[in-house]
């Protein structure tokens, strides 16, 4: 492997066509949303929203028409995905789904699973966590220890599950977890989609620094699963999972989540910038510009079916050091002080998001996690 495989990649005529008309619709849909909102954008919850998506075919859509989806290219569902992110569109009912669990279960799932949760998917109507972390794993994912026992016909979990996105509001989780005997590391390993409803299960939402509750603690105390709740081949769930974060961890989700508070910052400054303000907003534009093309290098692998998982680990690393830079250096360039009520959007902008963005390099896998991938993936170490 070589960096040369960010090689630069235009989004086809026949998927930027779709720009036009997803913008025409937010700008309908979003008239009257004030921007603080906006700044929670991927992590914004609203099922109605998701469900309004999913009859314009804008939700599953690369999945195949017999379940609903668009069989859309990954490029066209790209401009979809930019388009929502940069206009702070609520799409955290139906992200993970979206994102992941529905790519996930038509890769390995049955036809039974297929069947059962594809249609509602793309309908924006089903919502689906990831069960990947735990307590002293993070994202070190070869070290969880929440495992399943075979009893008869049946699977029996014990185990925690943390920092779960939504698990509070969601239907199903896929979850990773044990199921071979005295295994190591990656050996072992399934995934299983569970139901959030069934008895043994319990979900503790975690307050984040703004006071508002993204993430959870999700315990599994002698849950009960059917036989049928395996997805893919027992045993081969670490490929599995490593398949599914190229897909978590190279979209413009990775480079767009301060992307509020670049917008209000420039209205902020106004039409007659200084140098300094100049100097950086352009630099924040340069770079926006280089991440953009790299996870479209990405998108254009994951749609030649490859499985970049070194790749997107850069982008996601990189994209993160960007989002958290946003806010440090907006402190400097305007002197409007950051206030969680009152004040204009840019100071309320600018206090949420210099909230929120320690988180930006803990999701989706710890710059460490991430720089070992990256460094295996150059023949480093």
């Amino acid at each position: 492997m070589s960096i040369d495989q960010f090689k630069y990649s235009r989004i086809p005529p026949e998927a930027e066509a779709l720009r036009a008309e997803v913008r025409a619709f937010l700008a309908e849909a979003l008239k009257d949303y004030p921007a603080v909102r906006r700044a929670d954008s991927w992590m914004g919850f609203d099922a109605e929203f998701s469900r309004r998506l999913g009859a314009k075919g804008w939700v599953g859509m690369a999945l195949p028409k017999r379940y609903g989806g668009g069989e859309a290219s990954p490029f066209a569902r790209y401009v979809v995905i930019e388009e929502l992110l940069a206009a702070g569109a609520p799409v955290s009912a139906h992200w993970f789904a979206d994102r992941q669990s529905g790519p996930q279960i038509l890769h390995y799932g049955t036809d039974a699973q297929k069947e059962r949760h594809l249609p509602a998917i793309c309908r924006g109507e089903q919502f689906f966590c990831i069960g990947m972390s735990e307590p002293n794993s993070g994202s070190d994912l070869a070290s969880i220890k929440t495992r399943a026992r075979r009893e008869g016909d049946k699977w029996v979990v014990n185990g925690q599950k943390v920092w779960t996105t939504n698990a509070h509001r969601s239907h199903y989780m896929i979850a990773l977890v044990r199921t071979g005997e005295n295994s190591k590391r990656q050996e072992g390993l399934s995934q299983f989609i569970i139901d959030l409803s069934l008895p043994g299960i319990t979900i503790r939402p975690i307050k984040d620094l703004t006071g508002a509750e993204h993430f959870n603690e999700v315990f599994f105390d002698e849950l009960v699963l059917d036989a049928d709740a395996i997805i893919g081949t027992e045993g081969q769930g670490w490929g599995q999972v490593t398949a599914e974060l190229a897909f978590e961890r190279s979209g413009p989700e990775r480079f767009l989540s301060s992307i509020a508070l670049l917008h209000t910052l420039i209205d902020a400054v106004g039409r007659s910038p200084d140098a300094l303000q100049a100097k950086e907003i352009g630099r924040f534009a340069a770079r926006l510009v280089t991440l953009r093309n790299m996870s479209l290098a990405v998108t254009a692998q994951l749609a030649a079916g490859n499985n970049p998982a070194w790749e997107a680990s850069v982008v996601k690393d990189l994209g993160a050091v960007f989002e958290q830079e946003i806010p440090e250096v907006a402190q400097l360039l305007c002197e409007l002080p950051p206030t969680v009520q009152g004040g204009s959007d840019h100071a309320q902008v600018l206090a949420y998001l210099t909230q929120m963005a320690p988180s930006f390099s803990l999701r989706g896998g710890t710059r460490e996690i991430l720089r070992g991938i990256i460094a295996r993936g150059l023949g480093l170490r």
